[in-house]
C-alpha cells in the first residue's frame, strides 16, 4: 500500500503531458499518450510515479477499460499480477484532494503487466458506496483474478459482482468483519483456544485489554555528560 504514499505528478489533461519532466521515461510518456487516446473520457486521472503510471477509472467502466487494456495491441496488458484492496478512510484531506478520492473510502488496485511490450500499469477503481462497496469482477478477462478478488472481499468487504465463487479465503469460517478496514480493532473481536473439557476449539471474546506500554529506561550514572 505504500506505493500510494509517494509523491506523484498528475498528467491529465493533455497539455500537462508536455510539461512533465519525463525525458528519462519516454516509454512511460508514450504509454500515457496511448492511454489517454484509447480510454478518452473513461480516464479520470493519470499519474506518473517514478516512470510507472497509475490511472483512475470509474467503477462502472472497469470491465470496458480492462478489456481495452488487455486486447488493444498498443497496450496489450496480458497479465494481471495482483489486485489489492485499500481503505482510504484515514488518508487525510490533503491526500484525498490530491488523489481525487472525493470522499470515497474503498478502492481496488489492479497491477497489470504486458509481457509482450514490457510495460506496467496500475489501475485504481473507487467503489461508489462506502457502506456497501461494489465493483465488477474481472475474472472473465483474467481468470487469475479469482483469488485476488476473494482476498479483497475477505479483508476489505469489497463485493465483486459476477465473481463465480466469492467466499472468504484467509479468515476462519464464521469470521465476522473485515480485518484490513481501518475501523477494525487491532486485537480483533474474538479469540480462539482449545478447551480441555469440551475437547474442541472454542471462540470467546478477546481477553486482551487495551493498554499503553511505556518502557522503563534506566540510565547509567553521568550518562550523556559532556565532561
Amino acid at each position: 500500500m505504500a506505493l500510494f504514499n509517494y509523491k506523484t505528478r498528475s498528467i491529465v489533461p493533455t497539455p500537462l503531458l508536455d510539461n512533465l519532466n519525463m525525458s528519462n521515461f519516454s516509454e512511460s510518456k508514450n504509454l500515457a499518450v496511448s492511454l489517454q487516446n484509447l480510454l478518452a473520457n473513461k480516464l479520470i486521472n493519470l499519474q506518473d510515479q517514478f516512470g510507472e503510471l497509475t490511472i483512475m477509472v470509474r467503477a462502472e467502466d472497469i470491465l470496458t477499460v480492462c478489456k481495452i487494456l488487455r486486447d488493444d495491441p498498443v497496450l496489450s496488458f496480458d497479465t494481471l499480477i495482483d489486485i489489492c484492496g485499500i481503505d482510504y478512510s484515514t488518508y487525510g484531506d490533503h491526500l484525498t484532494t490530491k488523489h481525487l478520492l472525493q470522499d470515497k473510502r474503498f478502492a481496488a488496485i489492479y497491477h497489470l503487466l504486458s509481457v509482450t511490450l514490457n510495460h506496467r500499469l496500475r489501475v485504481r477503481v473507487m467503489a461508489e458506496n462506502n457502506e456497501y462497496p461494489v465493483i465488477d469482477s474481472v475474472t472473465e478477462l483474467w481468470p487469475v483474478a479469482n483469488w485476488f478478488e476473494r482476498e479483497a472481499f475477505d479483508l476489505y468487504g469489497i463485493v465483486f459482482v459476477g465473481h463465480p465463487d466469492l467466499r472468504r479465503i484467509l479468515t476462519d469460517y464464521g469470521f465476522i468483519g473485515n480485518p484490513f478496514r481501518k475501523d477494525f480493532p487491532i486485537t480483533g473481536n474474538v479469540e480462539m483456544r482449545y478447551d480441555l473439557e469440551q475437547k474442541r476449539v472454542i471462540y470467546q471474546p478477546v481477553s486482551i485489554e487495551p493498554r499503553e506500554i511505556t518502557p522503563l529506561v534506566i540510565r547509567e550514572e553521568h550518562y550523556g555528560d559532556c565532561e
